[in-house]
């Protein structure tokens, strides 16, 4: 089967990717997603594109992997791959675990070294991930196959970019600048650990490096201190010819400002015309977008990700699409739990007897908490986010928001989907922006009430924003409707400066790389908040 590219498709970048993938032996097959038909895939023991002989294959190849480790005997993974329905046998024999269960029943061994646990080998990476929890930092296990899959996977959303139309592709070949975590891990007894981005750069292929594509450069990753690695990047700019930049919004609107603040620029693009790319995720892009038109010159267009700590679960391979396409053929074995209250308490915990559905049984338009299994000895994993199938042909889906990280006082059950649209609708109508927010739930009276904090330099009416909000999530949510005639007896905003915001993130530890402010605030971290706001004076 042939397969045609645009030859303005940087052919130099298409030829070291190829060699690239011949050296390190890389599925064909997965990179370019061909479709096969699934006799002859069969015959010739390949993937095929149904969803569900792809998610089988998948666990069927992890199993056989992890079947003689500890895990793998624990729960009978010869067993498993026995039966006629190892997916079904899998559910079975396998429990759910969220992170405090795996790490006290497993992962804990690997941190002392303890080989062949949940997955074969030694564990030499951990992703130290606490989200946007209040948490203490989580050790999430790292392998070099996890490393591999996901540049696997990014070479999937790299060459699905050929079928993009009116975009500037010759950007490609310029450099990518990429504003994560430090690549100086800390070391363990016998492993690293830093954040995800810290550890997939370090580990950035060779010929990536080798071409000069990769910015800001080894040494500059390297450095711990945000405000330090920002000057360095400002120092650099001028020197670099960016094609993409790549990063969480806040932290890499916040760079984009200080260089152009510093050249005394009008946009980005004076410093970096070929700029044409934004890869972005772990939030959603719609309340940034506003200040992010405003450091731009040219269009830029924006691709969505799905990384997570523990893998690289989906990515945008549509120009202007609203989904993001699950890597169903890549290492992951993905399950789905309904998020509802049949599934979850009220504090967003997943209760024993749930259901769990592969990804052929889920339906379209409807909240799933998301299980995953993996390469790196995650086995049935809650990994805390929920996610929207919006077109179950081509398996796209959207992240809606966090199991811990929603409302629901007296049953108004309102995602951080619902939060993010009502700020975009609300913006909108009253021509402000808002870049961050966070609303939390507290008593009012015999009853409740909802406390939005929202970041804006605007001048804005506190209570005409509030009434914007309300207003607009009645239309996004019918519940959210019904319980404001009842107890949800009132709506209030505090706007507060930008600045409120970062300096709370950096008081907190989390600064730069993936932290992002958490869109609902509860226990600790609300009183923290709080605490915060008030000697800063911002009440």
């Amino acid at each position: 089967m042939l397969i045609q590219f645009n030859v303005s498709f940087v052919p130099a970048l298409l030829k070291k990717i190829y060699i690239c993938i011949l050296f390190y032996n890389i599925d064909l097959m997965a990179i370019f997603d061909i479709k096969i038909p699934a006799s002859i895939a069969r015959a010739l023991n390949l993937p095929v594109r149904d969803a569900r002989r792809q998610q089988i294959r998948v666990l069927r190849k992890l199993m056989r992997k992890a079947r003689f480790t500890q895990f793998g005997q624990q729960h009978k993974f010869d067993e498993i791959l026995l039966s006629k329905h190892p997916g079904k046998k899998f559910q079975q024999l396998v429990p759910t675990y969220n992170y405090d269960k795996i790490y006290k029943d497993w992962w804990h061994k690997t941190l002392d070294g303890t080989p062949d646990v949940c997955w074969p080998g030694v564990i030499k990476f951990f992703a130290l991930s606490s989200g946007t929890s209040e948490a203490a930092s989580k050790y999430i296990p790292i392998t070099k196959e996890l490393i591999r899959s996901n540049t696997i996977t990014s070479f999937k959303q790299l060459l699905s970019l050929a079928k993009y139309e009116n975009v500037p592709k010759s950007a490609i070949g310029k450099g990518w600048m990429i504003l994560g975590g430090s690549t100086q891990l800390q070391k363990g007894a016998t492993y690293f650990a830093g954040d995800l981005s810290g550890i997939q750069q370090k580990n950035i292929p060779f010929w990536f490096q080798g071409l000069g594509l990769y910015k800001p450069g080894k040494k500059i990753a390297k450095e711990k201190d945000w405000s330090k690695k920002i000057d360095e990047i400002v120092e650099k700019a001028p020197t670099w010819d960016i094609g993409f930049i790549v990063g969480v919004p806040a932290w890499l609107q916040l760079c984009m400002e200080k260089i152009i603040e510093t050249y005394k620029l009008n946009n980005i693009h004076d410093i970096w015309p070929n700029l044409a790319f934004y890869v972005h995720g772990g939030v959603a892009m719609e309340p940034y977008k506003k200040g992010f038109e405003r450091l731009f010159g040219k269009p830029v267009t924006y691709i969505e990700t799905y990384l997570a700590s523990e893998g690289f679960l989906a990515y945008q391979s549509r120009q202007d699409t609203r989904g993001m396409q699950l890597a169903l053929n890549n290492n992951i074995f993905f399950e789905f739990v309904p998020f509802d209250d049949n599934n979850f308490d009220s504090e967003g915990n997943i209760l024993e007897n749930h259901e769990a559905f592969m990804i052929h049984e889920i339906e379209e338009n409807k909240d799933y908490a998301i299980l995953i299994s993996t390469n790196a000895g995650a086995w049935r994993y809650a990994i805390g986010d929920t996610v929207r199938l919006i077109d179950k042909e081509k398996n796209e889906i959207i992240i809606t928001g966090r199991t811990k990280h929603f409302l629901s006082l007296v049953g108004e059950h309102l995602s951080v989907d619902n939060m993010n649209r009502a700020i975009e609708m609300a913006c909108e109508e009253l021509n402000v922006y808002i870049p961050e927010f966070t609303v939390s739930g507290i008593p009012y009276g015999n009853f409740f009430a909802h406390q939005w904090y929202v970041a804006t330099d605007d001048v804005i009416d506190e209570k005409i924003l509030a009434e914007k909000i309300d207003e607009k999530l009645k239309l996004l949510n019918d519940d959210y409707e019904v319980e404001r005639k009842h107890a949800l007896k009132a709506i209030m905003v505090k706007a507060l400066p930008e600045k409120a915001f970062m300096e709370f993130m950096t008081m907190k530890g989390k600064v730069g790389g993936q932290h992002k402010f958490p869109r609902v605030l509860k226990g600790k971290m609300l009183t923290d908040w709080q605490q915060f706001l008030t000697k800063q004076s911002y009440f």
